[in-house]
């Protein structure tokens, strides 16, 4: 048999993991626990948290080392914390007046499809989610970040090692990487699990394996008329630049009050923003895509290289990010869609029903399902976007990229996949985390009858309507 065959590697790698699991199928919570520590410290140690993330941008080209230090190390360090809480070896949960115990086992062999963007963190984090429940999971990278996806994995499989733990726990594609290499894990593997683009996510829904992918970001803000116009403004600029806007959770656009507007957009400028001229917006427009597609010569770039390509002002000099202004939202302006870069749309809204008009329609173009933020001193104003909007997450003054994926300031479980619903398509309506790794057997005991009468039930019913 060809030893370059998509299904003899594949053959080979399942083999291995399925062996490792084996292997591992009797460790108790301690040991995932501490195996799952061991995964997280191949990345958050520091001297290989930065030599990671030197690699990636090294590879890829794509967004900014200090930026995936702190994502390599902050993602991780929040990701081990909410896995320390949770069970995933044996009883899980004991209800006896249900009568109900619940068992946690594996789901299998875990195919992991990772993006460019983020080559290193996020692998480590699938596999961290993985191993807590005892699975095996196989790492298919982006074929342009296989080398520094490769780094991250040879540093888990060195960590499990050390501590006793099979290597192959976790493994990775042999390169060259491509479709059908994946597309053969993907059906050969128990669970598949993507992040990237949504090609990628549908080969996933299609290969006969189920499941589980997330949506698009194109993250759109509201600045109302009571917001922290500076507070609002500081956050946005700190989510819009780390790592130069390669996250689905950076802003894409802003949506600020009529009675605001100048007064934000000045807050913007403070921030390290510049707003465009006509010339210059449209200089953007035609670099920034490439036959209607981003172009990736640009995206995920830093300030400087921006301001060269789009000849812009001396004035721009030293922004951090750049505005354009759009007044509504256009379906057919690239401008309403995800940019990947440190590129920010405005608009200008004239009260709440707006707002929600025009984050729908800019959700209709990219982003349905995925996230909103809104910055405001009006409780209500927040209320009314979770009651309204199609989306997931509505985070409130926060700072969208730090807090999406999971934050020590709010509740959100830490992870870099997080899914859209069936409004995008996906199968989960929450942020990826340890219970998707994890098959569930139930202990089903009888309890006392738990049987209503008719009335009940059918009363009210009858009595509105009749029998």
């Amino acid at each position: 048999m060809d030893a370059s065959d998509p299904g003899t590697i594949i053959d080979g790698l399942v083999a291995k993991a399925r062996d490792a699991m084996a292997k591992f199928a009797n460790a108790t919570q301690d040991d995932a626990d501490a195996a799952v520590t061991a995964l997280a410290w191949a990345i958050y140690e520091p001297r290989r948290a930065r030599a990671l993330a030197e690699l990636a941008v090294e590879q890829t080209g794509l967004g900014d080392i200090e930026s995936k230090v702190i994502k390599n190390q902050r993602k991780t360090f929040g990701c081990l914390r909410d896995l320390s809480r949770v069970k995933s070896v044996g009883v899980i949960k004991d209800d006896p007046d249900r009568g109900m115990v619940k068992y946690a086992k594996p789901v299998g062999v875990v195919a992991a499809v990772t993006p460019s963007t983020n080559p290193t963190a996020t692998p480590v984090n699938k596999a961290m989610f993985a191993v807590k429940s005892r699975n095996a999971v196989i790492i298919a990278p982006s074929p342009s970040a296989w080398g520094a996806t490769n780094a991250a994995v040879g540093h888990m499989r060195a960590e499990l090692e050390k501590c006793g733990f099979p290597a192959d726990l976790v493994q990775i594609l042999p390169k060259p990487v491509n479709k059908a290499l994946t597309q053969e894990l993907m059906e050969q593997a128990d669970l598949v699990v993507v992040t990237g683009s949504q090609n990628n996510v549908r080969r996933a829904y299609s290969s006969g394996t189920p499941a589980i992918g997330v949506g698009a970001g194109n993250v759109p803000v509201v600045i109302d008329e009571s917001a922290d116009l500076d507070d609002a403004a500081a956050k946005i600029c700190q989510s819009k630049t780390f790592d130069n806007a390669t996250s689905c959770s950076s802003e894409n656009s802003v949506l600020i009050h009529d009675a605001v507007y100048d007064e934000a957009i000045a807050a913007l400028a403070r921030a390290g923003g510049y707003v465009c001229s006509a010339e210059e917006k449209e200089r953007a427009r035609e670099r920034l895509w490439t036959n209607g597609s981003l172009n990736r010569r640009v995206i995920a770039k830093d300030a400087e290289t921006l301001c060269e390509v789009f000849e812009l002002d001396d004035a721009a000099k030293g922004a951090r990010f750049f505005m354009v202004e759009e007044g509504r939202p256009d379906p057919d302006s690239l401008f309403t869609d995800e940019k990947l870069s440190l590129v920010l749309t405005v608009y200008r809204i004239t009260d709440m029903e707006d707002a929600v008009d025009q984050l729908s329609s800019i959700l209709d173009v990219c982003g349905k399902g995925h996230s909103v933020g809104i910055h405001t001193a009006t409780p209500e104003h927040a209320q009314m976007l979770a009651e309204r909007i199609d989306v997931v997450r509505v985070l409130v003054n926060q700072a969208h990229t730090m807090g999406n994926g999971g934050s020590f300031e709010n509740a959100l479980e830490f992870t870099l996949s997080m899914g859209g619903g069936t409004w995008a398509g996906n199968s989960i309506t929450e942020n990826l985390n340890a219970r998707h790794f994890m098959n569930i057997t139930h202990l089903v005991r009888t309890i006392p009858t738990d049987k209503p009468s008719e009335e009940e039930l059918f009363g009210t019913h009858w009595k509105r309507h009749g029998k």
